[in-house]
């Protein structure tokens, strides 16, 4: 496991970067006006372990009323049906979890299970299988074929009366990563394993992939991008010779009945909020609402689909509605020291690495977004939103929609420097396998190889710089 090193002289780096020039796409060595408003006027300006949670800056007294009304049915437990709770009851029969916040701890990152875990809790497994003759219509739909017995997401927990369908536990096997200056990083390399299997075996050709829960912050402004923005940075063909692929996921939205661009989603799975919202109301708690009216019960599991329900749907507009706009309105925290010497250091390295390519810095949401406070606004999430290649060492595969196993959805990095402050972990990646930033870079290939090779050319002094700049996000 890497330690990062004390903190050295700048000087020789600062200098270095001077005498090399800029390249056009490069930032210089000063801070930008208004980098540190990262969600636009929205930017919240705090940095403890609340800094997820709270609404965006520029809400009307009025509106962050609702965002209060929301923020209580994300953090309340839901309870087994029949109760005396009934604006909440309906949990399961199978599910993962009975409230949003324990997945997304703080509004915050998920994590792998520890040794000691009876279940997963914020970290999910999808599965599905190959997808054979006759299953078109499902892959339009799901985006991929569920495993027969045990669906589309193993659930772990299950009221009284239903099997759980399994647990889940991660080993990991060490793997070392060395710079060029001979300073080797230990990687940890996970190892799947799901036990105690309640409804006989799944098929012989089931995929697997561990997910944990990503932040919340400002998926409202993620979702107001304009998509011709987003697809301005896709280039299937690499057309311009610099190995970077990006390319749009286009996924099934089940409102409009159509296919449309993806967004959200460790494989850009989900193309809007209230669809995310609706299906981890499904698989992660075992919840219906109007938009996916059923139980998530395969055929075969009777327990499951005699059990009483909470309601129809369980999850009504008065829950559904203000859940919403709380997940629309979670404030992006402000950067901090945009202005310091090794944090500007940082940025140019990590544009000289090539990182930028596909973490792009800056975008302009939508005059027509869900919400007002959300439109027009120039905010800084270090994403593209696009899948990218990441290589064998991250490949799940497992394909989704037009996803292979190996592509992921670049990642947002904003509000990243504040995991430890709100989460108390440094666990990154899709399944939490990094135990921090630098192990988090290092697990790149496929596309962000040519870039993963730049920072292994980095001395002690340009890793700290870069990391600075990271923590800083």
């Amino acid at each position: 496991m890497y330690r990062r090193p004390r903190p050295l002289l700048l000087v020789p780096l600062l200098a270095a970067l001077a005498l090399a020039g800029c390249k056009p796409d490069q930032p210089k060595a000063e801070a930008e006006p208004g980098e540190a408003l990262s969600g636009g006027a929205g930017t919240l300006f705090q940095n403890d372990h609340n800094a997820f949670s709270m609404p965006a800056a520029n809400l009307a007294p009025s509106r962050r009323l609702d965002f209060s009304v929301g923020n209580s049915f994300f953090r309340n437990p839901w309870v087994i049906a029949p109760s005396t709770t009934t604006a909440r009851d309906g949990l399961g029969p199978l599910y993962n979890t009975n409230a949003c916040q324990n997945c997304h701890i703080k509004d915050g990152r998920g994590h792998p299970p520890g040794p000691n875990d009876i279940n997963a809790v914020s970290m999910l497994v999808r599965l599905s299988i190959p997808a054979a003759a006759g299953d078109a219509a499902t892959l339009q739909r799901l985006g991929v074929v569920p495993e027969p017995v045990y669906g589309g997401q193993l659930q772990d927990a299950a009221i009284p009366g239903v099997v759980p369908e399994a647990r889940v536990r991660v080993d990991y096997e060490p793997q070392t990563v060395t710079f060029a200056d001979g300073t080797e990083v230990e990687l940890r390399k996970p190892i799947l394993r799901i036990t105690r299997l309640g409804y006989g075996p799944m098929h012989p050709d089931t995929m697997f992939s561990a997910r944990v829960a990503p932040p919340m912050i400002g998926l409202g402004l993620l979702e107001a991008i304009p998509e011709v923005a987003i697809l301005a940075n896709a280039d299937p063909k690499d057309l311009n010779g610099d190995g970077i692929r990006g390319r749009a996921n286009r996924v099934w939205d089940d409102a409009a009945q159509k296919t449309v661009l993806g967004r959200f989603g460790w494989k850009a799975g989900q193309p809007s909020v209230p669809q995310q919202n609706a299906h981890a109301f499904a698989s992660d708690m075992g919840l219906t609402s109007d938009r996916l009216p059923h139980d998530d019960c395969t055929e075969t599991q009777t327990a499951c689909r005699e059990a009483i329900d909470g309601g129809k749907p369980e999850v009504t507009r008065n829950i559904f509605d203000p859940i919403l706009f709380y997940t629309r309105n979670l404030a992006v925290p402000a950067r901090r020291m945009v202005d310091d010497p090794q944090v500007l250091a940082g940025k140019a390295l990590f544009h000289e690495a090539g990182c930028a390519a596909c973490h792009i810095p800056k975008f302009t949401t939508d005059a027509d977004a869900a919400e007002p406070e959300l439109a027009n606004q120039v905010i800084r999430p270090y994403s593209d939103l696009l899948l990218h290649d990441m290589g064998e060492g991250l490949s799940d595969n497992r394909p989704e929609f037009l996803a292979s196993g190996r592509d992921w959805r670049t990642a947002p990095l904003w509000g990243i420097g504040l995991t430890q402050a709100v989460n108390g972990h440094t666990q990154f990646l899709h399944d939490g396998r990094a135990r921090n930033l630098l192990e988090a870079v290092l697990w790149h290939g496929g596309e962000a190889e040519a870039a993963k090779q730049r920072v292994l050319a980095f001395d002690a002094e340009q890793r700290s710089a870069l990391l600075e700049f990271l923590n800083s996000l």
